[in-house]
């Protein structure tokens, strides 16, 4: 089976969604950078200052049937029925339309990925959807109606915390952020959760409401002591562990909001959050003490596709403009296409897209097939190849452009600004380079092992 097929029904679901991106998204997206414009300051971060043609594009889709469309597999019971008994909520759908596979999903996403409002249109953005495929897979019934079903409606929004500004955190181990266990004498368990974060995406959006945290246990207060928790604290001192805060608690400070070469990015954006004597239960816990990193793998593997494609899309999308400038401007007499230089941009462009893309897809039919525990080679190269692919297919777009590449009249530079971020998000590449090249090597040992 071919990488881009889709059955008949995904098939039709793409082409009206292609029209919405083109005809709906891409226009509107003058319209909310006007309305952001009109704000300063601390305003940005108001109510105020979410463009009304955000919500009027999310309602469209909805009534198209873009909604939640990343959700790999029908929602459990309960959480229907806690919609149903809503009589205000139950008109918010919250399944998709129809459930995709990773790679089908994968095709529609670089659809998404053209426009900077589509994947936000559909409830399909980042942090939200990692965040929801968290709470889905690994959240209790409770934190699931209190949590997911809002995000699920696009009620709310919310943030994931685990980058910390006074340590190198592509290394897990090093991070600072402790969640310190106390047992009260008739056995009741509390934690307090201190610590600093940044690059919090979308932590002072006005509508984020909840936040994942990825903390490091603490089991030093003397309750910890007794014999009954001794040896769990021995198994467990320094394992990751990420727990549910609401975005209201008294406890959660945005100290800043921070600038991506420049750019605010609101009203959604990324924060340095200060975490002060945050009290919690055992309620707050996803899955458990000590399980952090594996809810953060499950989190990472398809959520890699969404990222991969949608910058493939964007890519695409600036691929096709540079297409277009070349037969429109002429330099020393030809049409910049008839240079040769442009020439091979063009064909070198065309091959980063579509290497980008099949790789991805390879990825994504992998991880439907194996498991993203067995796609783990994969979704580390496409980590590492796809932001690098795409930045250079960009970067010949801005070239050719010239000084309207820079410019805000063209989507071109905020394109190179956010693949080029891509290329650190959810780890540097250096550490995707580690984790593919000891893959190899395990391999490659394998096959010397089975010769002798």
């Amino acid at each position: 089976m071919s990488l881009h097929a889709l059955s008949p029904t995904a098939s039709t679901l793409k082409t009206k969604l292609e029209s919405f991106v083109n005809t709906r998204c891409i226009p509107a997206e003058k319209l909310y950078d006007e309305h952001i414009s009109k704000f300063a300051g601390e305003d940005r971060w108001t109510p105020a200052a979410v463009p009304p043609i955000i919500d009027e594009l999310k309602r469209e889709a909805q009534q198209l049937g873009f909604w939640n469309l990343f959700l790999p597999h029908p929602l459990p019971d309960h959480l229907i029925s806690s919609l149903m008994s809503s009589s205000s909520d139950n008109k918010i759908p919250i399944a998709p339309s129809i459930y995709l596979s990773n790679r089908e999903y994968g095709i529609l996403c670089e659809v998404m990925g053209r426009s900077s409002l589509a994947p936000e249109a559909c409830n399909c953005s980042a942090p939200d959807t990692g965040n929801m495929e968290v709470l889905l897979k690994h959240g209790t019934k409770e934190q699931q109606v209190q949590y997911l079903l809002p995000l699920l409606q696009g009620k709310i929004r919310s943030t994931f915390l685990m980058t910390e500004p006074d340590v190198a955190s592509s290394d897990a181990r090093n991070l600072e952020t402790r969640l310190t266990k106390i047992v009260e004498s008739d056995g009741r368990v509390r934690y307090v959760l201190n610590g600093r974060k940044w690059w919090s995406t979308g932590a002072m959006d006005p509508r984020c409401k909840v936040a994942l945290v990825v903390c490091k246990m603490d089991y030093s207060h003397p309750s910890c002591a007794a014999k009954q928790h001794r040896n769990n604290a021995k198994q467990q001192r320094g394992h990751q562990t990420i727990v549910i805060v609401p975005m209201s608690h008294p406890g959660i400070t945005c100290v800043r909001a921070l600038t991506v070469f420049g750019s605010d990015d609101a009203p959604h954006g990324h924060a340095e959050v200060s975490l002060t004597n945050i009290e919690l239960d055992e309620s707050a816990v996803i899955l458990g003490e000590g399980r952090g990193f594996e809810i953060a793998q499950s989190r990472l593997g398809p959520g890699r596709i969404h990222h991969c494609m949608r910058a493939i899309g964007l890519a695409a999308r600036c691929y096709e403009l540079m297409l277009e400038r070349t037969m429109q401007r002429q330099t020393f007499g030809k049409f910049l296409h008839e240079h040769g230089s442009c020439r091979e941009m063009i064909a070198d462009s065309r091959s980063d897209l579509e290497a980008a893309r099949l790789l991805t897809l390879a990825c994504a039919d992998d991880i439907d097939q194996l498991g993203a525990k067995g796609a783990r080679d994969k979704i580390a190269m496409i980590k590492v190849a796809v932001p690098e692919y795409t930045s250079r297919v960009v970067d010949r777009a801005v070239q050719i452009f010239g000084g309207a590449g820079v410019s805000s009249d063209f989507p071109l530079a905020r394109a190179l600004v956010g693949l080029r971020t891509l290329r650190i998000a959810d780890g540097p590449d250096a550490v995707h380079k580690v984790t593919l090249a000891k893959l190899e090597l395990r391999k490659a040992k394998k096959r010397m092992q089975s010769k002798i």
